[in-house]
């Protein structure tokens, strides 16, 4: 176990320090590099994979606060790779997530910072600085799982997932459909069409409508760790489960079915054929 308070203090100051790097490039015209541009394939298909000063100077920042505090934990961000990667406590980062958004102005996108323990996760946030919202999902020393949602000068709001229990009546959220290989829109078209309202593009934030009671379901495919680190505790510890699409451990990224409880979590996983 962490200490509650040095842990909370850890988080916040990491969010803070990046939230000073994000808030002064959002919508300012920052400049935007393709990661994928380098690739002449790529480059000739018109693959895009964005990434911003933001994204770069935000999780230098978050490292700088993180290794204050903690220079025996790992770390593994989006932009930089790993840090001692053999250390038991892990620190997951995406400083933006959901950079496109970012770089439409849309108040979408959010810094993700999560923890693991001997690569189980503990802790997370996500921070949407523009907006103000502060989401927490962590432990506390009496064994108590808190997901909270932090506004500037309000007090903490506790987050309780939806007890949506059929797909006719649930709300579901992805990215976007395009992203999909051909086999998994498949699966991802079926299940759209049991839903009640289907919506796209919200990145990370539409995982903290999960926890939030807003949104039932979020599918999607191909995350890696850091998409997905921080919302792990944040919608578990709110009530709802977080899994793989056949039901395994979504810790490490990949097909990534988030629900708001496990009746519909159950429901889901039928119509995406496993």
């Amino acid at each position: 176990m962490i200490e509650e308070s040095l842990l909370l203090e850890a988080m916040n100051k990491a969010a803070d320090a990046a939230a000073k790097e994000t808030l002064s490039r959002f919508r300012s015209g920052t400049a935007i590099t393709n990661k994928l541009a380098s690739s002449i394939e790529n480059a000739a298909q018109g693959a895009f994979d964005p990434v911003t000063e933001a994204d770069q100077e935000a999780e230098t920042a978050i490292r700088a606060v993180i290794m204050s505090l903690f220079p025996d934990h790992g770390i593994l961000g989006e932009e930089a790779g790993h840090h001692q990667s053999d250390a038991p406590w892990q620190w997951i980062i995406d400083p933006i997530d959901g950079t496109r958004a970012f770089i439409s102005g849309l108040p979408v996108w959010g810094t993700l910072i999560g923890l693991y323990c001997k690569g189980a996760p503990y802790a997370g946030m996500l921070d949407q600085p523009f907006t103000g919202e502060r989401f927490l999902g962590y432990p506390r020393a009496d064994g108590q799982k808190i997901s909270q949602l932090h506004r500037e000068s309000c007090q903490p709001r506790t987050l309780q997932t939806r007890q949506t229990d059929t797909l006719s009546d649930a709300i579901l959220m992805t990215t976007s459909p395009r992203i999909f290989n051909a086999k998994d829109k498949a699966r991802y078209d079926r299940l759209e069409a049991h839903v009640k309202l289907p919506r796209y593009g919200c990145d990370c934030y539409a995982y903290a409508m999960v926890a939030a009671g807003q949104v039932d379901l979020v599918v999607e495919s191909g995350l890696n760790s850091y998409d997905i680190a921080a919302l792990i505790p944040l919608i578990e510890n709110a009530g709802g489960i977080v899994t793989s699409w056949s039901g395994g451990d979504a810790s490490q990224g990949g097909d990534i079915l988030a629900a708001a409880n496990p009746t519909i979590h159950a429901a889901a996983m039928a119509v995406l054929g496993y």
